[in-house]
């Protein structure tokens, strides 16, 4: 009972940050890009998530993934090669900060039903990288087990 108390306390002491569990090679297009060649770069890097960029900057993000294809596109029958993908994404869309512990992320997905979300810098508003539930559970959790 002792060693459980032990472990659990150094679960909560230490500190798993979502800048060191977020993957930092996402693919970011344009809104006014296609489906079709959204498809052709996300086969390229094996990819399921594009990150739609902001126009200016009083704009938001935006995001696709691939169930966004299958949904709006496949299943209603529309040809890749005319659906622009601001026509099918979403937005604004949930950003995380890097700095965010990983705990809250969790609990940020977990409230708002996220599956993935963009990252960008707390500083410089940029866009840094992505970040999922299998890149909390299979990079963070395992850290903090350490």
């Amino acid at each position: 009972m002792v060693d459980q108390t032990k472990h659990q306390s150094t679960l909560k002491k230490q500190k798993i940050r979502v800048k060191e569990v977020m993957k930092s090679d996402f693919n970011l297009a344009d809104g006014l890009d296609t489906v079709k060649s959204a498809l052709q770069e996300m086969e390229h890097h094996e990819s399921h998530t594009l990150i739609i960029n902001k126009r200016d900057e009083d704009d938001e993000y935006g995001i696709v993934l691939l169930a966004d294809i299958a949904k709006k596109v496949i299943a209603k029958d529309r040809s890749p090669e005319r659906v622009n993908l601001y026509e099918i994404m979403s937005k604004p869309v949930i950003c995380v900060r890097a700095n965010m512990d990983i705990r809250y992320c969790a609990r940020l997905f977990s409230n708002f039903g996220l599956k993935l979300a963009p990252v960008v810098d707390e500083k410089t508003g940029e866009l840094v990288g992505t970040v999922s539930y299998n890149d909390i559970v299979l990079k963070g959790l395992v850290k903090l087990m350490d």
